[in-house]
């Protein structure tokens, strides 16, 4: 068995009574814990404005964590890992408080002096906090400090810079972590081992051999009660801009050199350098926005995006995006990268379909008048995981004639019982120092030059908008998108 690496550290949460802390962080903290992957050298600090104390936290971090069938031992001995303190981000004197417990704690857990700050809260405070904690002498220790931020890091490019401008004067690069959770998912992460561990893959992977790529991440539900946030965002920023940008820098990369995290993001980093820019202008030709209205869901009646909570009655915000990026270098010249994703679709799943080249001359169809079907390789993502891929053979009966074959390898069997869940393999990559399934400052402003076209054609006005219906997989437009490079979307149904 290999030796599993058992991280020294102190965690200290900012936003420790929130949502995000609740349903994903502390059941993905105890995952670690229960794997045998974090020694007894670990400590987690809960930072926020309601005056909570060390119990009350641990009753919370116990109950969140309740239908992970724990045995009680176990979780006991996991939660007096918690603490907790009363945090006013503007105040020095609570950075100074801060910085006494976290002392204490290294001494008492002997965690080397290692600490990692997790912002999950609201981003205004994210420049404010980083700054406090280098001018109050919460970053000088013997250890490492590292800052992890969860999105939206800025809503443009402008405001993006900003904000990295202020955290880089307390953190360098390398020690900042920008969490794209879908670069957490097993997934996404075997889009490399598919591409660069077999031979079948990597020499056909370029514009010879393969047609189009679709990449879809589609939503049943409608934005619920985030109408607030997503009234800011849209499904542009929301989605695009980071995790369908990241599934397109991954395919498209060259293979680097080793795989290194600095070579395997700056493959990715030349991959959106080669993205081809468009204009204003052109934003019509190469990108769809639909906003559901009302619908079927499951059998059942659901409303439309305007008649959500905290939605304007005249709102042009966008929940569904469907776009074609072009690559530029001599990989990918010609290949249109498809994506679409949307909320309220007729099925939850992200799958990419890679669509192969027809033979140029091909005997076998020649010979039967018979229109075989393309080849496709699909990664599916979720909510199951695994490859496809079809071929074709021959249909049975005296007649031949061909028809379509699918492989199948499902990734959700008994051997991926104990696979961690995104935030799960996050954070324990943060704290062992592995950078590479986070995103790269240059990443993010490359994917926020892209994104600020497109948003800025559409700003303050309906035109363009469709409104597609609920239960359906978007608008006309989409299809339309497709059809005049003579493709169409390949279903994503399983």
């Amino acid at each position: 068995m290999n030796q599993i690496e058992e991280p020294k550290t102190i965690l200290v949460i900012f936003g420790a009574t929130g949502d995000l802390a609740k349903r994903k962080l502390y059941p993905s903290i105890y995952n670690l814990y229960k794997k045998d992957m974090l020694s007894d050298n670990f400590a987690v600090v809960g930072l926020g404005r309601k005056p909570w104390t060390n119990e009350i936290i641990r009753e919370n971090v116990q109950k969140s964590i309740q239908s992970e069938g724990n045995d009680e031992e176990k979780l006991n001995d996991f939660k007096d890992h918690f603490y907790y303190l009363p945090f006013d981000v503007t105040n020095k004197q609570s950075y100074h408080e801060l910085d006494e417990l976290l002392n204490q704690l290294d001494e008492q857990y002997q965690t080397e002096g290692n600490r990692i700050f997790y912002m999950a809260m609201a981003p205004e405070f994210f420049g404010t906090i980083a700054s406090q904690l280098k001018s109050e002498g919460v970053t000088e220790t013997k250890g490492y400090t590292r800052l992890v931020i969860e999105k939206p890091f800025g809503h443009n490019v402008s405001s993006a810079q900003q904000l990295n401008e202020e955290i880089s004067a307390a953190f360098a690069e390398k020690d900042i972590y920008r969490i794209d959770h879908y670069l957490g998912k097993q997934m996404v992460q075997n889009i490399e081992v598919i591409r660069f561990g077999n031979a079948i893959f990597e020499p056909l992977w370029n514009n010879r051999y393969i047609s189009n790529i679709q990449i879809t991440s589609s939503e049943t539900l409608g934005v619920e009660d985030r109408g607030g946030y997503y009234e800011k965002s849209g499904a542009l920023r929301d989605m695009v801009q980071n995790h369908m940008l990241q599934m397109v820098a991954l395919l498209a990369m060259d293979p680097p050199i080793k795989l290194d995290p600095d070579e395997i993001r700056s493959e990715k980093i030349k991959a959106l350098r080669s993205i081809k820019n468009i204009s204003t202008d052109e934003v019509q030709e190469h990108f769809v926005r639909g906003q559901y209205g009302p619908g079927l869901q499951n059998g059942n009646e659901v409303p439309g995006y305007l008649s959500e909570n905290n939605i304007a009655p005249n709102s042009h915000t966008e929940t569904f995006v469907a776009g074609k990026f072009m690559i530029e270098n001599h990989r990918w010249v010609g290949v249109p990268f498809y994506i679409r994703t949307g909320k309220r679709m007729s099925v939850k799943s992200t799958k990419i379909i890679v669509q192969f080249k027809d033979l140029p001359m091909n005997i076998y169809y020649n010979k039967n008048k018979d229109e075989l079907h393309p080849n496709l390789l699909t990664i599916h993502i979720q909510p199951d995981e695994g490859v496809s891929l079809v071929l074709n053979g021959k249909k049975q009966g005296p007649n031949g004639g061909s028809i379509p074959v699918q492989l199948d390898y499902n990734n959700n069997g008994e051997s991926t019982v104990n696979t961690p869940e995104g935030y799960e393999r996050l954070i324990y990559d943060c704290m062992k120092g592995d950078a590479t399934n986070f995103t790269h400052w240059d990443e993010v402003e490359l994917s926020w030059k892209l994104i600020d076209t497109i948003s800025n054609a559409w700003e303050g006005n309906g035109n363009n908008l469709e409104t597609y219906e609920s239960g359906s997989m978007g608008p006309k437009g989409s299809d339309a998108l497709l059809a005049k490079d003579g493709f169409k979307w390949w279903p994503i149904e399983d």
